[in-house]
């Protein structure tokens, strides 16, 4: 599955199965390295889909005349 045409959903159950797969020990350690880097790029295309999904939902509040500040847990995620 090329992970450029991944939804958000299927790179996040990707993600899953990888961290479940490295955690159980059983997979050789060139492949753990392997499944690491593959996590490492899953990761930021989910947070590039979540960054996405945030400015359309501030423009579409903004348009409807809310100011929706991000809050929370989603700080840390901002690399500004």
């Amino acid at each position: 599955m090329e992970q450029e045409k991944l939804t958000f959903e299927e790179a996040l159950g990707r993600l899953e199965k990888i961290v479940s797969e490295i955690e159980t020990g059983k997979v050789p350690l060139e492949q753990s390295i392997e499944r690491y880097a593959e996590g490492v790029t899953l990761i930021k295309q989910c947070r590039s889909i979540l960054e996405t999904a945030e400015k359309k939902i501030q423009l579409l509040a903004k348009d409807q005349g809310m100011g929706l500040e991000v809050s929370g847990e989603l700080d840390p995620l901002r690399e500004e």
